[in-house]
């Protein structure tokens, strides 16, 4: 995926570019800044930490709050359970959140999820990250391999990333040679719910 996003970027006349992430794609920005820190300039990463760094640390207060990882790469028994009942599973989760999302937002993420190809898709996303995403980042743990582009990471208030991990500043220190990390008052749907204060963190680095 990360090739896939250098080459759009060169067919679009960018060689070098900024790379903004939020959770799972966040994990895809930084595989790009890995992989291609020759076309990033810099990288913003929303609500997420390398898959690494995440397992890495998994315990159990880690599984209980954060199951779905699990549950999820399982991934033809996942689709197969959350088709049968897509609001269950997503209205279940985050019934809390139309108002703060916005209302078209919301029908957005509702679409989706009720379409079974989709929820297929995602569900092979979390199967890669336990596979191939952990893989790849265990091997540049192991070389030494870091994010040499300046990084911005934030990360929701209301959401549960800071309950699960006591100094985020100090885990990206372990990928990143220049690394910010901020948070933004407001719940995990960053740019829904806070978009005027996203953008002004972004413009700080970008």
């Amino acid at each position: 995926m990360a090739r896939d996003f250098v080459n759009l970027m060169r067919e679009l006349g960018h060689d070098r570019f900024a790379v903004v992430g939020h959770d799972r794609g966040a994990a895809a920005a930084i595989r790009l800044a890995l992989d291609h820190p020759g076309h990033v300039t810099a990288l913003a990463v929303l609500d997420g930490l390398p898959i690494g760094a995440h397992l890495q640390r998994c315990d159990a207060t880690f599984a209980q709050a954060w199951y779905h990882w699990f549950f999820l790469a399982q991934q033809d028994l996942a689709a197969a359970m959350i088709n049968q009942n897509p609001e269950q599973w997503y209205g279940g989760r985050y019934r809390d959140t139309p108002l703060a999302m916005g209302v078209e937002n919301w029908a957005d993420y509702q679409r989706a999820i009720h379409d079974p190809e989709t929820v297929v898709a995602m569900c092979g996303d979390y199967r890669a990250g336990l596979e191939v995403d952990r893989a790849h980042d265990d091997e540049d743990r192991a070389r030494g391999h870091r994010i040499t582009c300046p990084v911005l990471a934030l990360w929701a208030a209301k959401d549960d990333l800071g309950d699960l991990y006591e100094d985020l500043p100090a885990i990206w220190a372990e990928w990143a040679d220049d690394v910010r990390v901020r948070s933004i008052d407001c719940g995990h749907h960053m740019a829904e719910e806070a978009p005027v204060e996203l953008v002004r963190e972004l413009r700080s680095l970008l």
